[in-house]
């Protein structure tokens, strides 16, 4: 299997996202559903428990239960080939989401860790980030949907 990120320029700067990744030779696709920072005492059923921290603290959570998916459904994050990243709004004064460079400062110290593959100047996949006005809870302030290919 190959997977080719293609690198995004603007006005020959290089921008912190991929332009497109193109995959040839995979067994198949893993489509992840939304994941959010659930709490380890959350319970969907009666909707007791929480959610993790703020922005920072959701994001690490997610990436690793996204990591943590990717591995059990026979993938990894090497084999990441798109994310969508929902933020709640509005933005606020301070902390992670104040930051224009919210999304690189956290997804780089994560995937510096996991996955250098892809820091932003590097490989990273393609991605977009949509504000929306609320998410399923209104603690949860990042759900992030990726998709990737399970190897041949």
């Amino acid at each position: 299997m190959e997977l080719v990120t293609h690198k995004k320029l603007k006005s020959g700067r290089l921008m912190p996202w991929g332009k497109g990744t193109v995959v040839s030779g995979a067994k198949g696709f893993v489509f992840l559903c939304g994941n959010t920072a659930t709490a380890d005492d959350y319970d969907a059923t009666d909707k007791k428990g929480g959610f993790v921290g703020d922005a920072a603290a959701q994001w690490h959570a997610i990436l690793a239960n996204i990591k943590s998916d990717l591995e059990e459904l026979g993938s990894s994050l090497e084999y990441l080939i798109r994310l969508t990243i929902f933020v709640k709004g509005p933005f606020p004064n301070g902390g992670v989401l104040s930051s224009p460079h919210y999304r690189l400062d956290v997804m780089d110290e994560f995937f510096a860790e996991h996955c250098p593959k892809h820091c932003s100047n590097n490989n990273p996949p393609p991605s977009e980030v949509i504000g929306v006005a609320a998410l399923a809870q209104p603690d949860i302030v990042v759900e992030i949907v990726a998709v990737a290919a399970l190897p041949d």
